[in-house]
């Protein structure tokens, strides 16, 4: 599958950096609400444009308790959800999840569903750019994971060897996410270098 500027396969382009912007505090916003307002930033800028995918919902009970206002009060999920977030990054298809945990060492697999994975691998195999943004709350640390080597260890899973994807491999195979003031998750920095740029040399996140 050609990429952007050459095969991601390429092994001597420049090797990311760990050095990072220094990071802030417990900010006491969700991952959620700040993807958000990147996303927000991102397309004010005119540099992509990426939303929140709506939930499909049937809603079958409606009150009124004034003329003006609406409550629901009974509702169903439609169909099962696919991913978070979808949209376009310099002429690419994104789509991806955002997961958040409280776990030092790891992210529960129970987080994740088998129906948005095989989304997520249908989408890299068509020549989208998809992957998993994954916060550390414990480490106030944000990564980005390539669907790839995600796939690696949640197959494992199925062999019973895995439960959960441990933090040291996401380091390994991930890449931290600078805060910034704007872009409070600049995740398009990390694709710039990942998937434009020819990424690191470590063949195990290409595959």
């Amino acid at each position: 599958m050609n990429y952007p500027k050459g095969s991601r396969k390429t092994s001597n382009k420049q090797q990311p950096t760990n050095k990072q912007p220094t990071q802030f505090g417990n900010r006491g916003m969700t991952l959620e609400k700040e993807l958000n307002e990147t996303n927000k930033f991102y397309l004010e800028t005119n540099r992509a444009v990426i939303h929140k995918k709506p939930i499909p919902i049937q809603v079958v009970q409606v009150d009124y308790p004034k003329r003006s206002a609406a409550v629901i009060k009974e509702a169903y999920y439609q169909q099962p959800s696919t991913t978070d977030y979808n949209g376009l990054y310099r002429g690419y298809y994104i789509d991806f999840e955002a997961k958040q945990t409280n776990n030092k060492t790891s992210l529960p697999f129970a987080n994740i569903h088998e129906h948005q994975v095989k989304h997520m691998k249908q989408i890299d195999e068509h020549g989208g750019i998809s992957f998993f943004i994954i916060r550390f709350k414990q480490h106030n640390e944000t990564f980005l994971l390539p669907i790839r080597p995600f796939i690696q260890v949640w197959e494992k899973q199925f062999e019973g060897k895995r439960k959960s994807i441990p933090y040291e491999y996401i380091t390994k195979h991930g890449y931290k996410i600078p805060f910034t003031l704007q872009a409070k998750v600049n995740y398009l920095d990390i694709i710039d270098l990942v998937y434009f740029n020819g990424g690191d040399n470590n063949e195990s996140k290409r595959k």
